[in-house]
């Protein structure tokens, strides 16, 4: 098996950012903010193709780099992200010693103000625990998701209508369409400390956002989940904004998303 890493980039030097990601593989890496162009290059022996863009969107962006990629499996990855020297090794390794894992999730570092998961053991991701998993962590069997025509959100995410949740939906399309999902304990890399490019706060739209992401992920449990999540994060979020008033706002989310499908 080989591998490539898929970078989502936005307004970098996409030469530079071989040696600032430590990029130990074959790569593709999709731009956002320059004029079209394409450049490919060798980097310690191995293939990155680059791609610049004037659209925006995460989604998109991550799209463009899945549609060119060319390997058994595919990294996905963030612009701030830098790899461990033997990420490479280690990724395959997993898919060698789990073949009937089509995903694998694995463990990057974070600080801990903007970490949502922690990879402590071995397990089976199911649809009911699927939602904290940064794209950043996941690696996929090229050939799975392509022969189940799996794509990235072009609706959530940054740059895209609601903020974020990209990344929960292509695990959720995954599962629902018989993809083996697993989450494997092996760290290949660290987040470097940035100001995120979507989150603006516990905010109105934050919790609307939430609410119509809910719907897609759960549907008639949309709900039950929203309760859920604010009652276990309440004390961080609803500071400015009242836990009633988060859930009134959830509930509209869930209620227009709802809506819209039917339609």
């Amino acid at each position: 098996m080989n591998l490539q890493l898929l970078v989502a980039a936005v307004d970098k030097n996409v030469v530079a950012l071989s040696n600032d990601m430590n990029i130990g593989s074959d790569a593709v890496i999709c731009n956002q903010g320059s004029e079209f162009s394409r450049v490919s290059y060798k980097h310690r022996g191995y293939t990155v193709d680059t791609y610049s863009f004037t659209e925006k969107g995460v989604g998109l962006n991550r799209n463009n780099a899945l549609m060119r990629a060319s390997a058994d499996i595919v990294l996905f990855s963030d612009d701030d992200i830098v790899y461990t020297d033997d990420y490479r090794e280690k990724v395959l390794a997993e898919f060698e010693r789990n073949p009937k894992a089509d995903m694998i999730l694995f463990q990057v570092d974070v600080e801990e103000r903007r970490r949502t998961y922690e990879i402590t053991g071995y397990g089976r991701v199911r649809r009911y625990n699927c939602g904290r998993y940064p794209t950043y962590s996941m690696a996929v069997k090229l050939d799975r998701v392509r022969r189940e025509n799996i794509t990235f959100s072009l609706l959530f995410g940054g740059g895209a209508k609601y903020s974020n949740g990209e990344d929960s939906l292509f695990i959720h399309d995954c599962l629902k369409h018989g993809l083996r999902v697993y989450k494997a304990p092996v760290t290949i890399g660290r987040e470097t400390p940035r100001e995120s490019t979507w989150f603006q706060g516990y905010t109105e739209k934050f919790f609307y956002d939430r609410g119509v992401l809910y719907e897609s992920l759960y549907g008639r449990l949309a709900g039950l989940m929203a309760r859920r999540f604010l009652f276990r994060n309440k004390s961080t979020m609803c500071q400015s904004i009242t836990v009633k008033e988060a859930s009134a706002l959830m509930k509209k989310g869930i209620r227009e998303a709802g809506e819209a499908r039917k339609a």
